[in-house]
């Protein structure tokens, strides 16, 4: 009987996701012949052709395509067998890689992150933050394991579940005395906005918002980063409208008055995972902690 060589099976596995030797290499940190020869002995192994080149991405073969189906299936399986012996040793174990934007990073995750360190000191949770595309681009690609991003959001066999719903609020340097406790976009209109930048789901949400009232602003400055925003606005260079989780807590809020938007914005955050992601002890602790945040909200 013909045994499969397990490294074989997920580099190769690893090139028809990347596309092509090189980006497979790279995630696996092997050379690109190493990739190579790896799915080359596999394929004289099974004594069929695997992948082929259509124009400059690599694809699988009909047998590529058959293998492949298996190839997740046994990958899962391994790493659910290793999951378990760890758990077994140890306690929840691994590393867990969560991609997320700079709001929800700085002013959601940190008490759930620090409970779940307490919970369980062996499972490494990492997190990295980036725009709503760049983390479900990463989570597609296999190289984070779970995203918490602004919706709207899609890519190919992700699981996106809805968490929590965070509301707008409009932001004005705490000596401004003439600013109303809720404010409109005709308003907010005339007035300078330090806005953040372009791209962004939250930007893209705010600019629909003034758009339905048939209105188009220009901001002063565009900045990527909320705290550099807050620190503007108290400096009295202009307002902002910026997620309500950011300023929740007092010290976040120092120098800022705080308005209600009408009507009202907000956005929904939600959870992205590979449909087939195989779903580790730790992995299921994280996707439980980050689903209980919109109860605790």
């Amino acid at each position: 009987m013909r045994r499969l060589n397990l490294d074989q099976l997920h580099t190769f596995s690893e090139v028809v996701d990347a596309g092509s030797f090189s980006a497979a290499a790279a995630r696996l940190d092997l050379s690109q012949p190493a990739v190579s020869l790896q799915v080359r002995q596999l394929e004289q192994r099974l004594k069929v052709r695997l992948i082929e080149r259509v124009g400059k991405r690599l694809k699988p073969t009909s047998a590529g395509t058959a293998l492949l189906e298996h190839a997740r299936r046994i990958d899962a399986a391994v790493e659910d067998a290793l999951q378990a012996l760890s758990s077994h040793a140890s306690g929840v174990a691994g590393e867990v890689a969560i991609g997320t934007g700079a709001t929800a990073c700085i002013h959601l995750l940190p008490p759930m992150l620090r409970a779940m360190r307490k919970r369980h000191p062996m499972l490494d949770i990492r997190v990295s933050t980036g725009n709503t595309d760049d983390v479900v681009s990463a989570v597609t690609e296999n190289r984070l394991d779970i995203g918490l991003v602004t919706l709207p959001a899609a890519g190919r066999s992700l699981h996106i579940t809805p968490v929590l719903r965070d509301e707008f609020v409009a932001i004005a340097p705490a000596g401004d005395q003439g600013w109303a406790t809720q404010v409109t976009p005709q308003t907010l209109a005339a007035a300078p906005m330090v806005a953040f930048e372009s791209g962004s789901s939250t930007r893209l949400l705010i600019d629909e918002w003034f758009l339905q009232a048939g209105l188009r602003v220009r901001p002063v400055m565009a900045l990527g980063s909320i705290e550099a925003i807050k620190e503007m606005v108290a400096a009295g260079l202009g307002y902002s409208i910026v997620p309500r989780m950011s300023v929740n807590a007092a010290h976040y809020r120092r120098g800022l008055r705080i308005s209600t938007l009408a009507p009202e914005l907000s956005r929904t955050l939600a959870i992205v995972v590979r449909q087939d992601k195989p779903l580790t002890p730790g992995l299921r602790k994280v996707l439980s902690a980050l689903e209980a945040l919109g109860s605790a909200a």
